[in-house]
């Protein structure tokens, strides 16, 4: 049963308000996957922050044109599920690991504002750290001088320890 008009218009506002808050879209074609490979990839994709979506490419492209998404609509053939995604890099990685362990899974194309990407470049940008880890690693960064200090400062008072209790096990060595 078909979407009346209404329902259409709904949707592609819907779709809209996904791509107007995305930083990345990611396409793949999903034929030949059975209900639990897309259960797992969906799980998958919610624990990623990634929302995944089964779309009409006419209302896809509907819902791209006019945006900065707009350069995905001449690759919006067959029967596609769209990864959306806030951080540019969360659902090419998803959709790109899933596809090396199911071989039905195909990445098509992917996008960043102003910028589409073919096969090929959605597995390079899912190679790239996701904003996390970026985050993770500048804050071990900016982290490990103060931690160097700490420990330099707290050496100074180890030493004269340790050195005192040397000197007190000599004493205590010795004869008397």
């Amino acid at each position: 049963m078909g979407l009346n008009r209404q329902e259409k218009a709904a949707v592609v506002e819907e779709v809209g308000a996904l791509v107007a808050a995305s930083q990345s879209i990611v396409v793949a074609e999903y034929r030949g996957l059975d209900v639990d490979a897309i259960t797992r990839l969906r799980k998958q994709a919610r624990s990623q922050g990634v929302q995944l979506r089964v779309l009409k490419n006419t209302l896809a492209r509907r819902a791209v044109g006019g945006t900065p998404f707009s350069g995905l609509s001449d690759k919006l053939v067959g029967p596609l599920v769209y990864g959306f995604s806030n951080d540019p890099v969360s659902a090419a990685k998803v959709l790109s690991s899933f596809a090396k362990d199911n071989d039905k899974l195909v990445v098509k194309a992917g996008g960043t504002p102003n910028f589409v990407m073919d096969e090929k470049g959605v597995k390079r940008l899912a190679l790239l750290p996701s904003r996390d880890e970026l985050l993770a690693t500048l804050m071990a960064t900016m982290q490990a001088p103060i931690g160097q200090f700490v420990r330099t400062l707290n050496e100074v008072p180890s030493r004269l320890v340790r050195t005192l209790a040397a000197v007190r096990d000599a004493k205590e060595a010795v004869p008397a």
